[in-house]
């Protein structure tokens, strides 16, 4: 062949995408995806066939073209064939409400290129936008679970949904564990009645998107439900997964640079390893367990160099913050990125050549997915590094790595016939139509996987609870065997108000009763288990104690006495698994086996280097307190070794039953030794431990024989003991809570502090409420299954319990005991004031805003504070009228269409708020913009800061009053 004819050879495509439409071909060209990736090839020729499918890959492999594709062929071949009466063919359901830029871009482009007309319905779609997609429904809708509710209780759309032949879940790994998932899956079986009522054939094809997961064929089986073949397209990514677990230890250059930064020698250790890693790579994610961890890491970073180039991304940060991180780290700009879950969706930010994981992941799952964000193109490899805190982080986490290289992710654990989702799905029955017989009813849901083992007790005793309440959500005849609709408006109002199955949870501010200054916010979680007046806790480096709980606010007065003080995010763990916290207990026997047996510890990390990925000097440390335990005479905890050791008032369970098995555990000893003391005990755990604290001291032996007490309860027995002692509890409190929320039974506003819990009970005890918010306490808050492992197994004798009383804690109990130390670390007064003024210098600077300049309405970007010039101008028309905004792109993008000349009264509200923050900025330039970036200022409270400061340099205490100044706007949030 001549290179001329070379040249003439048309362009092709390759493998799968050979099976596709003409159309889709040339588009393919056009985009330059010439050949598919693995999950396009193994996915197509299955879509193509008409059947279910779940397809479960990494980001970034392609999954959403190999679901859409198949789907827009089979649609234009209908098309070509069919004259399509007007309504909604292809149903894609994502469970993020913001959906990410990227996606909906590839797919509009997609639909552009195909005449596919394609329209996006969530809770902000405005009124116009809604009309016109009754009026002309777009061939495809992207909507979100809540949204599909909402519609298919509409009469126009729930005629154009009939229609649809092919439904598209995304992530379907984040609702499938959710209630949000059941909610979807009973709506989907509506849809398919709607179908058949319309006449049209009742099924469509269900398509499953989702990242890395443990058992895909419950999900699948979730996806499709009962009765209905479904298949499993899987790649995975442990094949092409590089991981290695870190511990750094500290330098005396570390201990130099901890004064600057105000922190340990061992933080610095650790920041130090990330700046090399970010400065040796291109693009790097740095993934982290909590937003408060997020904020703490980018902060330090920007008080040791204002300069380095590293962002940070999660749900709290103001929208344009999060679009800047998400185009920085994409365009270049930002070689690293800290973030929390809200990365581990698919927001598309270009390539990552290294995942850094700060501190355990937790859970193997999580980590596959975080590291699969990094060597997404065809056979490259992800790469991922564990950086890890101490001891029991770094066998934890070693243990994480070996069981994702091995693919052994945690079980996905579908809600079992949720009783409050039922109860919505009901209602939204009677609003299709208006009688029902209770066999209806069950046959349908049935088809739902979750509730395929519904039964008609089940359905009756959520029927009389809705007949029975007032206002009553449904009418029911229980000789009939007939449910109706009631005549009431507010059955509609329940309806609407309760779509979302995510809880609503508050923030409590907590406010120095001495003084009246508020200290800052504490989540519900905490609130919820530990909000009593008494209780000692460390919030913001100081100790605290909680004097008086009224609505969402919380009065504390400062202590000196620590005993018994608990680390005010205890409510954010992530819960570490059974299954992992039990390998680490091998882990130790083994060493112990091994040392007790004349081997050096340097032979025992040789040989475990071999099965796990782990820096041996890491494994050396982690390891160090083992041998320790073992020199000084002391028995080793371990999967097969329960060590209870009595120390002064402190009774310390060393067992491995992950967090949640021994939070049940510490609460069943709780409930037993409270019971025989007559007095309350403290209780903390961990994945490896139970910590209580006695008002007196007692011997380690009478703990011993509650256990073995325990190991002869039948399950009745032991299900009934720890349900008192939930029934006590302040998260059952929070779960009864939340679930009558969603019964429509307890207002939205209704706080902690205004309800008892023993109020709560005699209230919903024998109602489905009870019972749901029994089963979330059993199945999210504890967990029995590793309780009754352990018991069963020291009935067996396969299980050993040694007991001990001491004078001075051994070292494994000196090392958790110094771990909750840490967690409750004191900080100095002016140490605290330093890292106030640093932390607020860093974050300031380093917010992101829209600038827009509202003289000729022609210009606007999005810059960082820092970047900006001391007198920011449009680099169009040179006007110093520019405005710094934390608003919605969307509202400023219309602000500019119309040029700044609007109608509504909302519109014309922020125009005057634009206007004013212009006016500000052309006066005192970027500092005005420093002030503008602090959270709740008042206009007036900035132009007071600022003309102080005319004639000034900004120093320490600008920044300082700031904080200060954002302390008080937080005490407007709760008290106006």
């Amino acid at each position: 062949m001549t290179s001329q004819e070379a040249k003439a050879e048309p362009v092709k495509v390759y493998g799968a995408f050979t099976l596709l439409d003409d159309r889709i071909k040339r588009a393919l060209i056009k985009r330059g995806f010439l050949r598919p990736t693995e999950p396009q090839e193994k996915a197509i020729p299955l879509i193509l066939q008409g059947k279910n499918v779940l397809l479960i890959a990494p980001t970034g492999t392609g999954k959403t073209e190999a679901a859409i594709l198949p789907v827009f062929h089979h649609f234009l071949n209908i098309r070509d064939k069919e004259d399509l009466s007007p309504g909604i063919y292809i149903l894609y359901i994502t469970p993020l409400r913001a959906l990410n830029r990227d996606l909906l871009d590839r797919l509009l482009w997609w639909g552009k290129e195909l005449e596919i007309s394609i329209a996006v319905r969530h809770g902000d779609t405005e009124a116009r936008e809604r009309t016109n997609q009754a009026r002309n429904p777009p061939n495809m809708l992207i909507t979100t679970p809540e949204t599909l509710q909402a519609i298919l209780s509409g009469r126009i759309m729930r005629s154009h949904l009939s229609k649809v032949r092919w439904v598209i879940v995304d992530e379907i790994h984040e609702l499938a564990e959710d209630k949000r998932g059941s909610q979807l899956v009973l709506a989907l079986e509506r849809l398919r009645y709607i179908k058949e009522l319309n006449g049209e054939d009742g099924d469509f094809q269900r398509i499953g998107l989702s990242a890395t997961i443990g058992s895909p064929e419950e999900v699948a089986h979730f996806l499709a439900g009962t009765n209905r073949d479904i298949e499993v397209v899987k790649v995975p990514v442990a094949r092409l997964m590089r991981l290695k677990v870190v511990c750094p230890s500290y330098t005396p250059d570390d201990v130099e640079l901890s004064t600057k930064l105000f922190t340990h020698p061992e933080v610095v250790a650790r920041l130090r390893l990330i700046r090399e890693l970010v400065e040796k790579h291109r693009s790097v994610l740095i993934f982290v367990n909590t937003r408060a961890i997020a904020e703490v890491l980018s902060s330090r970073f920007h008080v040791w160099d204002m300069d380095f180039p590293i962002g940070v991304h999660h749900g709290s940060l103001a929208k344009p913050s999060r679009i800047m991180a998400e185009r920085g780290i994409k365009e270049g700009r930002l070689k690293a990125l800290i973030a929390t879950s809200s990365l581990e969706l698919g927001i598309d930010i270009g390539h990552v050549d290294l995942v850094i994981q700060y501190m355990s992941p937790r859970q193997v799952t999580r980590l596959v997915q975080r590291v699969g964000r990094s060597g997404h193109r065809i056979g490259r490899i992800a790469k991922g590094i564990v950086i890890t805190a101490d001891e029991d982080d770094t066998l934890e986490a070693m243990v994480i790595c070996r069981k994702a290289l091995n693919e052994e992710l945690e079980p996905i654990k579908i809600p079992e016939k949720p009783l409050d989702v039922l109860t919505h799905q009901i209602v939204a029955l009677l609003m299709l139509r208006s009688r029902w017989k209770f066999d209806e009813v069950l046959n349908l849901y049935k088809h739902a996987y979750p509730y395929r083992n519904l039964r008609k007790e089940d359905l009756v005793f959520v029927l009389r609870y809705m007949h029975s309440r007032y206002p009553r959500l449904a009418w029911i005849s229980e000789k009939d065997e007939v449910i109706l609709k009631p005549r009431n408006r507010s059955f509609y109002k329940y309806f609407f108000e309760e779509l979302s199955m995510i809880p609503d949870e508050k923030h409590y501010l907590v406010i120095d009763k001495t003084t009246g200054t508020p200290i800052g916010l504490l989540d519900e979680a905490f609130v919820a288990e530990y909000g009593e007046v008494g209780i000692k806790f460390v919030f913001r480096g100081s100790l605290w104690v909680i004097k008086e709980i009224a609505g969402d606010k919380i009065y504390v007065v400062p202590t000196k006495d620590p005993t018994g003080a608990i680390p005010s995010w205890v409510g954010e763990e992530i819960p570490v698994p059974f299954d992992v916290s039990k390998e680490v207990g091998l882990i130790k026997r083994i060493v112990a086996e091994k040392i007790s047996s004349g081997i050096s510890l340097n032979e025992v990390v040789e040989d475990l280097s071999k099965t796990y990925p782990i820096d041996k000097d890491s494994l050396l440390r982690a390891l160090y307190p083992v041998k320790e335990q073992i020199e000084c005479g002391f028995p080793v905890p371990s999967d097969n070794t329960v060590l209870i050791e009595s120390w002064e008032n402190l009774i310390i369970v060393h067992v491995h039953l992950g967090l949640l098995g021994n939070r049940a555990l510490g609460k069943i000893i709780a409930e037993l030794l409270t019971s025989k003391l007559g007095a309350t005990i403290g209780v903390q755990q961990d994945a490896y431990r139970i910590v209580f604290q006695l008002p007196t001291r007692i011997s380690a032996k009478e703990v011993q024989e509650i256990l073995y007490k325990l190991s002869n309860y039948t399950k009745e027995e032991l299900y009934n003991l720890i349900r008192n002692a939930a029934i006590r509890s302040g998260m059952f409190k929070r779960r009864i809570i939340h679930v009558a929320r969603r019964f429509g039974a307890l207002s939205k506003s209704v706080s902690f502090a205004d309800i008892s819990l023993r109020k709560l009970v005699d209230m919903f005890e024998g109602t489905p409420i009870f019972e749901e918010a029994m089963k979330e306490f059993l199945s999210k808050d504890i967990d029995l299954k590793p309780v009754e492992w352990l018991l069963a197994s020291l009935k067996r004798g396969k299980v050993k319990i040694i007991s001990i009383d001491t004078k001075s804690p051994s070292p494994l109990t000196k090392l958790a005991l110094e771990r909750i130390a840490r967690k409750t670390e004191l900080i100095p007064p002016e140490r605290m004031r330093r890292i106030i003024i640093e932390s607020t210098k860093a974050r300031l600077l380093n917010e992101s805003r829209i600038i827009v300049c509202t003289k000729e309405w022609d210009w606007y970007d999005i810059v960082k504070v820092r970047n900006l010039p001391e007198k920011p101008q449009c680099p169009i028309c040179g006007s110093s009228k520019v405005a710094i905004l934390e608003v919605d792109l969307k509202d400023v993008e219309k602000l500019i269409k119309l040029k700044g000349k609007v109608r509504s009264a909302s519109d014309r509200s922020l125009l005057r708020r634009v206007i004013e923050i212009a006016n500000l900025v052309e006066k005192y330039g970027k500092r005005a913009a420093i002030a503008l970036a602090a959270k709740g200022l008042r206009p007036k409270d900035v132009v007071n800061l600022l003309e102080e400061y005319k004639e000034k340099e900004l120093d320490d205490i600008f920044f300082l009053r700031i904080a200060e100044l954002e302390k008080e706007a937080l005490k407007r949030r709760f008290f106006w």
